[in-house]
């Protein structure tokens, strides 16, 4: 059994990777779901997808007796995106509980903000040891070539119900530094998501520096496409400039 979600303690891997904690599992038998039925460019696509994530170290062989199905999805730009259903291994995932009791409610109006978005935050985060050979599945070989080959993340994948958690708190151990070094500047988290916000444009470019500078320390990478410079700003679904926001944000 893994650690209580009330005791949880991060930890880096030698290569200096942020680690989640070990899950915690309501059941330790193996479960074995069929691979969907994978034809034509979806099924090249997912060869494609599968070579990508193993030279990136995502993903490993496996001898694991769990699997569970992957399928492919194209999105808006053209480009494919691997998935797997994990739903009935969430039903044996013990919930680390809501990622925080609420939303932040003020901003000094005026004070200029940056909002930045975390790079592939869940591929950041390596799964417990413990853990990864669970999130198993199988890719079946283009045309019945060769045999189907059968592998495991070894990071925090997409459709697991705790990765959001782990995600929002692993973040959330890295930013306390910053908070003590400028306490009079606003640092808003939420999972990926980042804002700040300070009285001046002086702090505010300190502070963004630092905060990238530190998460770059921990391995994580700020998406710059993604970086909000200027009014109006988008966090959390709110629309925000100097004085007004379409939500309680701004004082």
């Amino acid at each position: 059994m893994g650690n209580s979600p009330n005791h949880i303690k991060f930890s880096l891997k030698a290569t200096g990777q942020l680690q989640s904690p070990a899950l915690t599992w309501l059941s330790n038998e193996p479960r074995l779901v069929s691979q969907w039925p994978l034809q034509g460019e979806k099924l090249r696509q997912v060869n494609l997808l599968v070579d990508e994530q193993l030279e990136k170290g995502h993903l490993v062989p496996t001898d694991s007796p769990w699997n569970f199905s992957i399928f492919t999805i194209q999105k808006s730009s053209g480009k494919w995106r691997l998935l797997q259903d994990l739903r009935e291994l969430n039903k044996i995932i013990e919930p680390m509980g809501a990622l925080q009791p609420g939303l932040p409610t003020m901003i000094p109006s005026e004070w200029p903000i940056i909002i930045i978005d975390i790079k592939d935050c869940f591929f950041n985060i390596a799964l417990h040891p413990k853990d990864s050979r669970r999130f198993a599945f199988t890719v079946p070989s283009i045309n019945a070539a060769e045999p189907s080959q059968h592998y495991h993340w070894t990071i925090l994948p997409q459709g697991m119900r705790n990765s959001p958690s782990v995600c929002q708190r692993v973040i959330a151990e890295v930013l306390p530094s910053i908070r003590w070094q400028f306490p009079q500047t606003i640092l808003y988290h939420y999972i990926d998501d980042i804002l700040l916000a300070a009285e001046s444009k002086e702090q505010l470019a300190q502070l963004h520096r630092t905060v990238k500078a530190t998460l770059s320390r921990h391995g994580l990478e700020v998406a710059p496409e993604k970086e909000q410079m200027t009014m109006p700003w988008k966090y959390l679904g709110y629309h925000i400039n100097n004085t007004t926001t379409g939500g309680p944000l701004v004082v």
